[in-house]
């Protein structure tokens, strides 16, 4: 199964049913709602260990959860919507157990929800994670003119009513949502607790308003966009690990191929020499060759340290990366122990070593990959040239020493 396309198939599908049947009244559960859950999905199927499949299932479930609302009543949309993703899915993918897995995943987002797997936890906390954000506010008043617009009128007093119920009642099923935004969705039912009271004094409510929103949009930008760099520079950094162990691999296959090539040559092929001088060449270009491309190897994977010292100067200016051992290995304990509390004390200082640490890493595995693929040309076309040249040695050898060969009659002979 091709899940890249299958995925994008799935983007283009629903974003066209969404582009060609518009209803005015959904102000909320339409497409910008849609891409968003898609994002939120992502971000926290990011911190689990999911399999392709699982992955697949969960976005796919992320895409269509609400596409029912375009088809029927709100309280049937679940529903309809793996109706819509069942015809769509018969079409692109035979996997009957992936679109069950669908299914189950849309079905979880209908109160109460159903959360019996980590599918279902994550598409359950991305279709409710404005619920804990600053967002909340527009997002509640968008659902509540929408669900005016369905010809039921409830006030918005007692629609703030409603939605302390569900804050109250609801939860956060994943430990990356239940991390991330348990204290805002608490800041923001406290806020919608504080409305009756705040109305009876309206100017001090107005300055305090002004205050609280900075403080809390500060705090919870910090929050997210903190959990948000601390996965990107996670993920970054296994990454770079992962293709340094992948070239090494590489390195070493080619250490040991050509370990067993040279192995042979001394012990077999330079015995023969006396026998077949004329293979002579061919060996030394083939023993070349090898020894060159285990020669380039061992200099792509031969490890790189530094001085292993610091100064309190350098740790104030910031210009020592603790997080690589290589600046500190030698130091002793209380002064590596003094510097990474310092660190750890100043953000800036801290993420500026995350991103040097990455940045080196990159740099060590430019020059291993190239260093690695130099020895894989050379390791290719020196087999092709050394083939070649035992095949000409060979053949101009039997060619000159033949019966039709043009060797001179011994002296003597009476021919």
């Amino acid at each position: 199964m091709d899940s890249i396309n299958l995925y994008k198939k799935t983007e283009q599908y629903v974003t066209a049913l969404f582009n060609e049947h518009i209803k005015p009244g959904l102000v909320f559960h339409n497409l910008q709602h849609t891409i968003s859950v898609v994002e939120r999905t992502k971000e926290i199927a990011g911190h689990y260990y999911l399999s392709e499949n699982d992955m697949l299932a969960v976005y796919i479930a992320a895409w269509f959860h609400d596409t029912g609302y375009l088809f029927t009543e709100p309280q049937h949309h679940e529903e309809k919507s793996v109706e819509l993703m069942q015809e769509f899915m018969q079409q692109h993918s035979p996997s009957v157990k992936l679109t069950d897995t669908i299914a189950a995943c849309i079905m979880a987002t209908r109160p109460p929800h159903n959360h019996d797997s980590l599918l279902k936890e994550i598409i359950c906390d991305a279709d409710t994670y404005h619920l804990g954000t600053s967002e909340f506010k527009e997002t509640n008043k968008k659902v509540w003119e929408e669900f005016n617009a369905n010809g039921t009128t409830v006030s918005k007093e007692a629609w703030d009513i409603k939605t302390i119920e569900l804050l109250e009642n609801h939860q956060f099923y994943t430990k990356y949502c239940n991390d991330l935004l348990e204290k805002g969705k608490k800041k923001n039912m406290k806020k919608l607790k504080k409305k009756p009271e705040e109305k009876n004094r309206p100017e001090e409510n107005d300055k305090q308003e002004g205050v609280h929103n900075l403080s809390n949009l500060q705090k919870d930008k910090s929050g997210l966009m903190s959990k948000g760099i601390q996965t990107m520079l996670r993920l970054t950094s296994q990454n770079h690990f992962h293709l340094s162990d992948m070239a090494d691999s590489k390195a070493n296959i080619l250490i040991s191929v050509n370990a067993i090539i040279i192995s042979v040559i001394l012990g077999v092929l330079m015995r023969k020499l006396e026998e077949a001088p004329y293979l002579a060449i061919p060996t030394i270009i083939f023993l070349i060759v090898s020894l060159s491309t285990i020669v380039i190897s061992i200099i792509a994977t031969r490890p790189k340290i530094t001085g292993g010292t610091f100064t309190s100067q350098d740790i104030l200016d910031k210009k020592t990366n603790l997080l690589f051992f290589g600046n500190f290995y030698k130091a002793s304990f209380d002064e590596y122990n003094a510097a990474m509390r310092e660190m750890m004390s100043d953000t800036d200082y801290l993420y500026g070593s995350l991103i040097k640490d990455i940045y080196t890493l990159g740099t060590v595995l430019g020059r291993k990959y190239r260093l690695v693929r130099l020895a894989y040309n050379i390791f290719m076309i020196g087999i092709i040239i050394s083939v070649i040249a035992f095949g000409l040695a060979v053949f101009i050898f039997h060619t000159g020493s033949g019966p039709t060969g043009a060797m001179a009659p011994a002296a003597g002979s009476p021919f």
